[in-house]
């Protein structure tokens, strides 16, 4: 049964340890040209929703560093979980001090920024689908819209083909190398709530190094609605929709494109 109690955050401390290794094995890099632009193309400092390890900080800063970006303008990092902001500081140690970014340890709902501060914020990867209510949503969306100035840039990118998976049971999608003398496999079953429009997966990492075994078991929830919906609640938030995508290198969006990225800006 789903965990009516659960929430968007909930899982993510314990992904931590096999979040890249499992990006590196189904989203790679495809993205991060798309955002290291999209950063570079806006003005003032930027703030990423929900950035993890620091997949596209640590690009995006390096980009900034080569382009001789304005000293002023800043590139912020939040996350609720410390695990996973503990492996982005340990990442972006390696970036150029003039450029590293700030992390934050807070909540996308209620950002600790001042209000008009930004001039872009990145929601990448499917951030707001770990929004799993309409009251999340909305909080959400509101906070992003006190922080940015007027004109400032929201930029959205959802998985919309969560609905459609099948629900399957002790599936192994990846197995794999993961230290030296260290594999991984993932045991992955899948369910659908779809009167609340919920993708839940449960996972369990089965780590064997030698006759050692561990495992490592926690639960993702992600909320799907249709793109009009989306469209509605951005601008119910403040935000005017400037342009919509169906994949990272510009193609049009469809209702049935793999991804779809919004752009909107602050009215």
């Amino acid at each position: 049964m789903v965990n009516s109690k659960a929430e968007g955050w909930h899982g993510w401390d314990a992904y931590a340890p096999f979040y890249d290794w499992e990006n590196a094995r189904t989203l790679g890099r495809r993205d991060v040209a798309f955002w290291v632009r999209t950063a570079g193309e806006t003005r003032g400092s930027v703030l990423e929703l929900g950035c993890g390890t620091g997949r596209l900080l640590a690009p995006i800063s390096r980009s900034w560093a080569k382009s001789g970006a304005d000293p002023g303008r800043r590139l912020i990092g939040i996350d609720r979980s410390a695990p996973m902001l503990a492996r982005a500081r340990r990442r972006l140690m390696r970036v150029p001090p003039a450029v590293r970014p700030a992390l934050l340890r807070g909540d996308v709902r209620a950002l600790p920024i001042g209000s008009g501060r930004l001039g872009a914020v990145v929601a990448a990867y499917g951030l707001l689908q770990s929004m799993v209510n309409d009251r999340d949503l909305e909080a959400a969306l509101a906070s992003v819209a006190r922080s940015l100035r007027l004109g400032g840039l929201f930029g959205i990118d959802l998985v919309p083909d969560l609905p459609v998976w099948e629900e399957y049971t002790g599936r192994i999608p990846i197995r794999g190398r993961f230290a030296a003398g260290t594999t991984v496999t993932l045991v992955e079953s899948v369910r659908q709530d779809r009167r609340r429009g919920l993708t839940i997966f449960d996972e369990r990492y089965v780590v064997r190094r030698g006759r050692i075994v561990g495992q490592h078991e926690f639960q993702l929830t992600f909320r799907t609605l249709p793109m009009t919906r989306i469209l509605a609640r951005l601008e119910r938030a403040g935000f005017r929709v400037e342009a919509m995508y169906g994949g990272y290198a510009g193609e049009p969006w469809h209702p049935e494109a793999g991804v779809w990225l919004v752009l909107a800006r602050r009215r």
